[in-house]
């Protein structure tokens, strides 16, 4: 017998949830150029295979101002639900997107980085510790950070993201 989802659970939220996100992807480089951007170019591909539409990309130097300064433009538009950034996250001294993007957050969602970190763990070791994944919300719309390898960009797009961004948003929504 088949239990239709209960009110307020997981599962009623997941199917209110759009079935397309409008993103804008970010990189945070000081090497990238549109060309060599491997790990945006993947996070562009993945969130439309899903279905989702990208409808803003950038590459800013990794320095906190060109990072808030996009962050800020693209939280200001009607057609952004979810900002996703790779690149930035780690803490050697030119690695400032986590400290662009934690102060504006309104809310955040620490089991984000949480959850990155345990699932990076078990693939590269104690060396998961080194990164500083961070999401949220800023201004009405879904903010995550990831770190800027490719393999790290697909742990947390496949594991983490893709699978809750539409849920993510109708909670943000709400």
């Amino acid at each position: 017998m088949f239990d239709p989802p209960r009110a307020g659970s997981v599962e009623a939220h997941r199917g209110a949830a759009p079935d397309s996100v409008r993103c804008a992807v970010l990189t945070v480089s000081d090497t990238r150029t549109a060309e060599t951007d491997s790990s945006g170019r993947l996070v562009r591909d993945l969130l439309e295979m899903r279905g989702h539409v990208v409808v803003a990309q950038a590459i800013v130097p990794d320095d906190a101002g060109p990072i808030r300064l996009a962050l800020g433009e693209w939280a200001g538009r009607d057609d952004v639900q979810a900002i996703l950034s790779n690149g930035g996250t780690g803490i050697a001294g030119r690695d400032t997107t986590y400290d662009a993007i934690v102060d504006l957050l309104e809310k955040r969602l620490d089991g984000f980085g949480e959850l990155f970190r345990m699932l990076s763990y078990a693939e590269i070791g104690a060396a998961a510790m080194l990164s500083r994944a961070v999401a949220g919300v800023y201004r009405g719309k879904l903010v995550a950070a990831m770190p800027g390898s490719s393999n790290a960009v697909q742990l947390a797009m496949t594991k983490l993201l893709l699978p809750e961004i539409g849920h993510l948003v109708y909670e943000i929504g709400k």
